[in-house]
């Protein structure tokens, strides 16, 4: 159980960091003209300030996935930043519901089911603090 944990964690950061860097440094035209062309287009609706903090809260997400509990310095937050990347998935979810894009949706409620396994893992039978 512990393995499984620190692989669905360790995906969830590596698909935090991509998501995060490109939301975070790409052109948003650049973003706006790939989500076009993907359906994935809310970004041509959102602000670019708006878009770039997404990033920067998916980076920390990346962040807080693994560097926690592999420096074993707080590693309580590995679940905490589980349970914030819930939220964000929620908010992922009901913002391509609104565009029609229901594909992502179904992909960001895996996303949210993926961090859901690692919040009760570790909040639960496999805590760091156990």
């Amino acid at each position: 159980m512990n393995l499984a944990l620190w692989i669905v964690a360790g995906l969830l950061a590596v698909l935090a960091l991509v998501g995060g860097l490109t939301k975070a440094f790409m052109n948003k035209a650049k973003l706006d003209e790939l989500g076009e062309k993907s359906g994935g287009g809310w970004t041509m609706h959102a602000s670019t300030g708006f878009v770039r903090t997404l990033g920067g809260l998916e980076l920390l997400a990346a962040a807080g996935f693994v560097l926690p509990a592999a420096l074993d310095i707080a590693p309580v937050l590995v679940p905490v930043t589980a349970v914030c990347w819930i939220l964000l998935m929620i908010g992922a979810m009901i913002t391509h519901g609104r565009y029609g894009q229901y594909r992502f949706v179904a992909v960001n409620f895996v996303y949210l089911a993926m961090a859901a396994f690692v919040a009760w893992g570790r909040f639960g039978p496999e805590s760091f603090t156990g």
